[in-house]
């Protein structure tokens, strides 16, 4: 998993027997890593017979497992991020929506399911949720700007159950409330979050939130979609 979480780059050996035997590797660690090596080369092969070249190379300081381009969810999720997030800022939003929607149904649960406790499978668990994150925020600005408030309001609600500290979800769920003309429920979201951050972090929230509370509570034009929030 080490090899496939780092496709397509070198991995150093040292890493490598950390991953597999933590800190308690065995006697003649190099050579039991190259037993290892050898299993899973056997594996590949025995899996693509038909291969002109070995997914699995050796290098004088570690290995690397090659593959082509789109053949991990994984990188064609965090390219098609990429270019999302690279196009142009008036680019269409309900496109921009659908891409994302598409993107985020590789997600077929958490990554790496099983794999988290190795240093390196962590790293990339952490770099993938990021972006998971990060395409959500982007999702949700999208359908703000479309008017879609009633459809996200029950998504924003159960990112917030796994995300409780993620601000952004909450400046969206209140922007979304109050435009669907619950401004009640909009101004008690803010309350739920001002105790929740008081209550495990010892914070207050942001400056950008307590100007969309202001704004709420004035009804005047709140802001959303664009990463920031406030009053004109």
């Amino acid at each position: 998993m080490a090899l496939l979480v780092n496709a397509g780059n070198l991995v150093p050996t040292d890493p490598l027997i950390h991953e597999l035997w933590r800190e308690a590797p065995p006697a003649h660690v190099e050579n039991a890593l190259q037993a290892h090596v050898s299993r899973l080369r056997q594996r590949l092969a025995a899996l693509e017979p038909e291969a002109q070249t070995p997914r699995l190379v050796t290098y004088p300081s570690g290995y690397q497992l090659d593959v082509a381009e789109g053949e991990l969810d994984a990188d064609v999720f965090t390219a098609g991020l990429e270019r999302i997030r690279n196009a142009d800022a008036d680019a269409d939003p309900a496109q921009t929506a659908a891409e994302l929607r598409a993107l985020l149904r590789l997600w077929r649960g958490p990554a790496l399911y099983g794999m988290a406790g190795t240093p390196l499978c962590q790293a990339a668990i952490c770099r993938l949720e990021e972006s998971r994150i990060a395409a959500l925020e982007l999702l949700f600005d999208s359908e703000l700007r479309l008017g879609n408030y009633a459809q996200i309001i029950p998504e924003l609600r159960e990112q917030l159950t796994d995300q409780t500290f993620r601000e952004r979800f909450w400046q969206q769920l209140m922007i979304a409330l109050y435009r669907s003309g619950r401004r009640s429920e909009a101004l008690a979201v803010y309350r739920d979050l001002q105790h929740t951050f008081s209550q495990e972090l010892g914070l207050e929230p942001s400056p950008v939130m307590r100007d969309v509370e202001r704004a709420i509570l004035g009804q005047e034009s709140v802001s959303g979609g664009s990463g920031s929030a406030g009053h004109h």
